[in-house]
């Protein structure tokens, strides 16, 4: 279960495949399950806070040359610079990210509420010292990417939960944000994403963040215990 961020996968999992997309995870014995997704617009393939693996580029074609590497959250660099590099793109981050271009090492882009000349809408979620992170919603497939904020790898869920807010965030989920957007589906940095009933997942977790914490936070010490 260690994590390896410099080693490159030798192989990957393909997860959250639809139409218009698909994602996957590079290292599936990980428990942070980092996912990475690829989102087609316009013939182009755009890559959201991606881990490289051998033989990915060959799934990346399916979906066009690639236009993009974006990073929505400032812990997210992950292997951007790399596939970036590779493909002779930007690395796009958002306007008002502050100390992350410094730690990459490729033609850095910015965006502000719309992902260059594409469809595809950011919205800043949240913006402090300790956590800079973006979303990306696409209103006409429905696709809500977020980084971070909530997933559904095992540490985020409590109880019969499909989708969960991150446990640094549950007694202050971003319900007044989310709880805008109406998504068909829902892509996080961790864990498959919701692609069925996805609104309705989304509107449970910030529904229920608070209130299933203590179950969520029991959970954790008695993962962490020895015995």
């Amino acid at each position: 279960m260690t994590l390896r961020v410099d080693e490159r996968a030798t192989d990957f999992e393909e997860i959250d495949r639809f139409d218009g997309g698909v994602g996957w995870i590079a290292h599936s014995d990980e428990r942070m399950q980092r996912a990475s997704h690829a989102l087609e617009v316009d013939g182009e393939c755009w890559l959201v806070d991606p881990v490289d693996a051998e033989g990915l580029d060959e799934l990346l074609a399916e979906f066009g040359p690639v236009a993009g590497v974006v990073v929505l959250l400032d812990r997210h660099s992950r292997d951007a610079e790399t596939i970036a590099n590779r493909h002779r793109v930007p690395v796009y981050l958002p306007r008002w990210f502050e100390g992350v271009s410094e730690e990459i090492d490729a033609p850095v882009a910015r965006f502000s509420d719309q992902l260059s000349d594409t469809r595809l809408e950011a919205r800043k979620l949240v913006d402090n010292r300790f956590w800079q992170e973006a979303i990306l919603f696409d209103p006409e497939r429905g696709t809500l990417v977020v980084p971070e904020s909530v997933g559904t790898a095992e540490y985020f869920l409590a109880g019969n939960e499909r989708l969960g807010v991150h446990p640094m965030r549950r007694l202050i989920p971003p319900q007044e944000k989310l709880g805008r957007v109406t998504p068909e589906r829902v892509l996080g940095g961790h864990g498959p994403g919701v692609l069925e009933n996805a609104d309705v997942a989304l509107e449970d977790a910030l529904a229920g963040s608070r209130r299933r914490a203590p179950l969520l936070y029991a959970g954790a010490v008695r993962t962490a215990l020895p015995f």
